[in-house]
């Protein structure tokens, strides 16, 4: 549990360190001008690199090419398909509670509103984060120390898996710093921490970030309202709102279903 924390603290350090030389850089160069899309993207686009440097190198998450070696092509597929099907029932369920801060709208627009944004959001915030908070973070809580991880390490974890991931779930959900943010990460947490425990490696977990975020990024094209409803995409007309969140469920609940039979670790 200690490490777990450590591994927290040494992202949100980088994060604030990396942010604020790369700002402070930005603004010299650019006389003291306002924010831009440009700042924001090389912001964060830095910071996830920086992690993923740091992380690696440090031996913070353990990568091992082993799992990737079972060829396992369809846990990819279907973590990219249950990441379109939980997008209309996770709006739908959003919108069904009550209204919370949007603290980062402003920043969210602009990055989500250039083509450079995907570099950051669609690509390397996904390995990223994974690498921290489940090659980091939930491989102490589930007490791994190994990848692959041993059969003797999984009988002397400290916790039940159901707890770490739980756990883990919750500090994903923290670290994006904005309540509107925080129901749907803790949800994608929670599922991408049950991908990692039943397969010890980070990849579905990223293929399904990844499609979770560049799916966010293509709807803003068409839809760049970030206050739209589901009622508003839909016409107006709440029953197809119904129709297409019972559509999503299908698509979802078999896909994940899919992972559950296909899903293994590496020998």
């Amino acid at each position: 549990m200690k490490k777990a924390i450590l591994y927290l603290l040494a992202f949100l350090a980088i994060q604030v360190i990396g942010g604020g030389i790369v700002q402070g850089i930005w603004f010299l160069v650019s006389g003291g001008a306002e924010r831009t899309a440009g700042q924001l993207i090389t912001t964060t686009a830095v910071c996830s690199l920086l992690t993923i440097i740091i992380f690696l190198w440090q031996r913070y998450a353990l990568v091992s090419p082993s799992w990737l070696r079972t060829r396992p092509w369809t846990v990819l597929f279907w973590s990219v398909v249950a990441a379109w099907g939980a997008l209309v029932p996770s709006a739908f369920f959003q919108e069904m509670m009550p209204e919370l801060p949007n603290f980062a709208e402003k920043e969210f627009e602009m990055i989500l509103g250039s083509p450079w944004g995907y570099l950051s959001v669609g690509l390397l915030v996904p390995l990223s984060e994974e690498i921290v908070l489940r090659g980091g973070v939930l491989r102490m809580l589930l007490g791994w120390t190994r990848q692959p991880y041993s059969e003797a390490e999984a009988e002397h974890r400290r916790m039940s898996p159901w707890t770490a991931i739980t756990i883990s779930a919750a500090l994903f959900s923290l670290i994006h710093f904005n309540p509107v943010q925080m129901p749907h990460a803790f949800l994608i947490g929670w599922l991408l921490g049950w991908m990692y425990w039943r397969t010890g490696s980070i990849l579905p977990g990223v293929a399904y970030h990844w499609a979770n975020n560049s799916f966010a990024f293509v709807l803003y094209a068409f839809y760049p309202d970030p206050n739209i409803k589901l009622i508003d995409i839909y016409g107006g007309s709440q029953t197809k709102v119904y129709l297409a969140v019972a559509f999503s469920l299908l698509i979802l609940i078999p896909a994940i279903y899919q992972l559950h039979l296909s899903m293994k670790r590496a020998e």
